[in-house]
């Protein structure tokens, strides 16, 4: 694995901790902004937001520019927004804060998703995605628990401040280590990379990944008040719990890492059923401490554990067009990011309480392993067809890619 993917997947830290750490910091962001726990969670979804559009459209935008420096500037954009939220005297500020910092968040993903593919060979793609999802993951473990304490003791603004801090350590990783990446011989061609959005493939992957995202964040985006308020727990627990759950989705992500590339649609179905099962438990034992506390392990467990598949099963349908596809992909997951903490806020403002909104999360999980095993059987059926036409290179039935010696070109 090249030592660029590992240092892309650094960077994914910080933008990561960024990304989460709300979930452990709405009790005190609401009680200083004046607003209700349901508004102060739009201020996740306003980070979602900013991925969904930023994602497609700064891919565009960035299409035929130096990769390097491209990505320089997206992450001292991000730095610039931790800065201005930390600043935010009001809520409206706040929350144009983190839509600035989602867009430019969005754009280092999804071309940092779309280099560290192309530099490794296609039988690695879902261990490459896995090294930058494991940025996320140690977010996860370290930061959004580190973000809560720093909430809990020295206010919020602090958590903004510390990432702030992360990001410039990112970007000095970029700049010294990271080597200069060619711009192709060949320029991109959009017209071309667009021509993805005709197959249903693709849009069978957006709706899977949004979908698996949302139900798992539509629950874990008011964690916090479900520990506090439903289990009972002080204030305190939060960013052990929130570690925890940190610490699952690492073990989650090395392990659909390791065999997604040969298992695909096996990672995405186990996964996403896996997750169904304990949010329905954490509905229906949330009230119990320790039961609550398991869970929220057990989860980051089930839900990180699908997202080296997922990632890699849109770059496998999508491959003829590289950079859109990590954009897509992007855009996919956090389309999920929006609509699944709007859906945990609608059903709390609806009186329903805050474990109602692991049921939520639980309804659009299985939605989405509907969606896999269709897009199984399409799959299945393609592959069939291919081989009956005796075309020399037909898909494997299990969903990955043929074995590849070589690996693909920097874009």
């Amino acid at each position: 694995m090249p030592l660029a993917v590992y240092i892309l997947g650094l960077s994914v830290f910080a933008l990561g901790t960024s990304e989460f750490m709300l979930s452990g910091l709405l009790p005190p962001i609401a009680r200083d902004m004046g607003v209700t726990i349901p508004q102060a969670g739009l201020l996740i979804s306003a980070f979602a937001v900013g991925m969904v559009v930023g994602a497609p459209l700064l891919a565009v935008a960035t299409l035929r520019l130096p990769r390097k420096a491209t990505l320089v500037a997206l992450l001292t954009t991000f730095g610039l927004g931790q800065v201005a939220g930390a600043l935010a005297p009001n809520y409206e500020v706040l929350f144009a804060s983190r839509v600035v910092s989602a867009l430019a968040c969005a754009g280092f993903w999804a071309l940092g998703a779309a280099v560290s593919i192309a530099m490794v060979p296609v039988t690695a793609r879902a261990r490459a995605m896995a090294v930058m999802i494991g940025g996320l993951s140690i977010a996860n473990v370290l930061g959004v628990p580190a973000g809560a304490f720093l909430g809990e003791h020295l206010g919020w603004r602090s958590a903004f401040w510390a990432v702030g801090l992360a990001s410039v350590v990112a970007l000095v990783g970029v700049l010294t280590l990271i080597p200069r990446i060619p711009v192709p011989a060949e320029r991109p061609r959009l017209r071309g990379e667009l021509r993805i959005y005709r197959d249903r493939q693709v849009w069978l992957a957006i709706a899977v990944t949004a979908l698996a995202a949302g139900g798992v964040f539509c629950a874990f985006s008011y964690l916090a008040p479900l520990l506090t308020d439903v289990a009972g727990l002080t204030e305190g627990w939060v960013p052990v719990v929130l570690g925890l759950f940190g610490l699952g989705a690492l073990i989650g992500t090395l392990l659909g890492g390791r065999f997604a590339d040969a298992h695909l649609f096996g990672v995405m179905l186990s996964g996403t059923a896996a997750s169904t099962v304990l949010l329905t438990a954490l509905a229906l034992l949330g009230q119990w401490a320790v039961a609550a506390v398991a869970l929220s392990f057990l989860l980051g467990v089930s839900a990180f554990s699908t997202a080296p598949a997922l990632n890699a099963r849109m770059f496998n349908v999508a491959g003829a067009a590289p950079t859109l596809a990590g954009a897509t992909t992007t855009a996919a997951f956090n389309i999920g990011n929006t609509g699944g903490p709007w859906l945990g806020g609608t059903v709390i403002d609806a009186g329903w309480g805050y474990a109602a909104t692991a049921w939520a999360g639980a309804a659009m999980l299985l939605t989405a392993i509907g969606l896999v095993a269709a897009s199984l059987r399409l799959h299945r059926r393609t592959a069939s067809s291919r081989i009956v036409a005796g075309t020399p290179r037909a898909v494997p039935l299990d969903g990955a890619e043929p074995r590849c010696a070589g690996a693909a070109t920097a874009p």
